[in-house]
């Protein structure tokens, strides 16, 4: 049995990561420019949404959340994911992705997209029913 307890469903997805974006940002490069360098890297469009949250500028929270949504979604399909299972949140590649849709999620809640809201806390949930805490839904 997996981690996730399904034997039939599909296995883990666990994205290789960008090391370069990762390494800049962990340095204390300004995110902007590691997305501007890294522009396929979730991590670096999680990183410049989580800072814009908590600067109370939701709307730019929204776009830099979706961008790295969406970077993170080609990414997951390029390793096989067909839109729907594991993308365990214990494994760091996974976690631009993961950040980007929690803030997706927060963001749309504050804006009142409470469709949007309720989609993302499921795509967490179904990717990793533990990630919930560490990214700030529970």
């Amino acid at each position: 049995m997996t981690q996730f307890g399904d034997l039939l469903g599909p296995p883990p997805t666990r994205l290789t990561g960008d090391p370069e974006a990762e390494d800049a940002l962990a340095g204390g490069a300004d995110p902007s420019t590691v997305a501007a360098s890294h522009p396929t890297a979730s991590v670096a469009w999680a990183e410049l949404a989580e800072r814009a949250l908590e600067a109370g500028e939701t709307v730019a929270a929204y776009a830099y959340a979706r961008t790295g949504y969406h970077r993170g979604l080609d990414q997951l399909r390029r390793h096989g994911w067909k839109g729907f299972g594991p993308v365990p949140y214990d494994h760091e590649p996974n976690r631009g992705f993961l950040r980007c849709v929690a803030v997706l999620a927060r963001a749309a809640q504050t804006i009142g997209e409470e469709d949007e809201y309720i989609r993302c806390l499921e795509l967490v949930n179904e990717s990793d029913p533990h990630a919930s805490a560490p990214l700030g839904l529970a």
